[in-house]
């Protein structure tokens, strides 16, 4: 089968869903399938520099072929002008489209290029269609609707959620199009660099005689930083012992990344929090490896992509509720589910900081977990009879 993956960006400035388009493109290789990713050179949102990378021509990676357009005419946007020029030309050489963000240009008009080009598109929302969300610039987001996603989801051959909860709250706008849940899978590469962690520790000057925990995201204002710095420092008072690898970075929002560390830096947390930054590859699976707990204390997360990379580390999470996994963990018994008051929060930190034989238990629970339940084989092989149920009914109808 020939299938395009369509996103705006596969950087890694992004997070989760550049990693699991990546990981979705490699294990669909390995099926025998031909795998092309669209995208564009997009990498942040800020001025950062472009992806420099080869342009309009396929790059080959792990089994699959990325092809990268520039951002033109609308950089901020990710849009490409040129890609969905390729796409008009070419979608009738592919059996089938996975469309990777809605109220995105590029995906928008991916979506409705395909539509037009008699090309079945699946559309993977990534929360965009949660009330919530929408909510926000209410106004230009239902003209938006109208004008394209509306008609994208009425024509699409399914909606592909990563939650049960996502799935219940999703908005259709007026359509009713088949769906399915599948989960985000993990791959956490091997460290190269088995002296890197120690390395890392002299070279952040991290202490030994105290659990390590590691918020491993972005410093962004859905990540619950409202209850996660004032737990912290009632943990200080009461004279817990710990230290916090705080590894993570908003190139989109660096006004509120600066508050979070100015908050640190003015209260009792300073002396007990390291500022990492954006970490990557080798150097995040070195933290990880020296990690006690990860914590994630989320409002909201659609899946939680950094909590299962923990847990295939065998580091015990603390996170929210708002994090979906979090009936995985719990179920598991992989770590501490909190709900989102300081006092919750506070209370599984406090567990699990004073209990060292039980986070040790439940790091083995965790790796567990992972490989049983986000493996990327089954994940990839369970997708496959999506695909392979919507080409048939897709050549049946033509």
């Amino acid at each position: 089968m020939k299938i395009l993956q369509i996103i705006p960006s596969i950087s890694l400035i992004y997070g989760g869903p550049s990693q699991m388009v990546r990981g979705l493109s490699a294990a669909l290789a390995a099926q025998g399938h031909e795998v092309t990713i669209l995208t564009t050179t997009s990498n942040g949102d800020n001025g950062q520099a472009p992806l420099d990378v080869p342009l309009n021509q396929p790059v080959e990676q792990d089994g699959y072929n990325i092809r990268y357009y520039p951002c033109a005419p609308f950089k901020r946007y990710k849009y490409s002008a040129p890609l969905i020029q390729w796409l008009k030309a070419n979608a009738h050489n592919y059996d089938i489209a996975h469309i990777h963000a809605l109220f995105s240009p590029l995906s928008s008009i991916a979506a409705k290029t395909c539509r037009k080009a008699g090309l079945p598109y699946i559309l993977r929302p990534l929360g965009t269609l949660d009330p919530t969300d929408l909510k926000k610039k209410a106004l230009a987001k239902k003209l938006y609707a109208t004008l394209l996603e509306a008609p994208n989801i009425g024509g699409c051959a399914a909606l592909h959620f990563t939650s049960l909860k996502e799935q219940q709250t999703s908005e259709r706008f007026g359509h009713s199009p088949k769906d399915f849940i599948l989960p985000i899978g993990v791959t956490l590469p091997d460290l190269q660099d088995q002296d890197l962690p120690e390395q890392l520790r002299l070279e952040y000057d991290l202490p030994t005689d105290r659990p390590l925990l590691l918020f491993l995201s972005r410093i962004a204002p859905k990540k619950g930083f409202d209850l996660f710095l004032p737990a912290l420092q009632q943990l200080i008072n009461e004279g817990l012992e710990f230290h916090l690898i705080l590894a993570g970075g908003n190139p989109q929002d660096p006004a509120y990344e600066q508050s979070i560390y100015d908050q640190i830096d003015n209260s009792n947390l300073k002396d007990h929090v390291t500022k990492t930054g954006f970490v990557r590859g080798d150097r995040k699976r070195a933290l990880l490896t020296l990690s006690d707990l990860f914590v994630l204390p989320s409002y909201y997360e659609n899946f939680g992509i950094a909590a299962a990379e923990a847990l295939a580390a065998g580091v015990p999470p603390v996170l929210s509720n708002g994090v979906d996994i979090h009936k995985d963990v719990t179920a598991t018994e992989s770590g501490w589910v909190h709900e989102c008051t300081v006092e919750s929060l506070t209370e599984q930190l406090r567990n699990a900081i004073k209990n060292p034989a039980e986070r040790e238990i439940r790091g083995q629970n965790a790796i567990h977990c992972a490989a049983d339940r986000y493996g990327w084989e089954a994940i990839a092989q369970t997708l496959q009879g999506h695909y392979n149920e919507i080409v048939s009914s897709s050549n049946n109808a033509a």
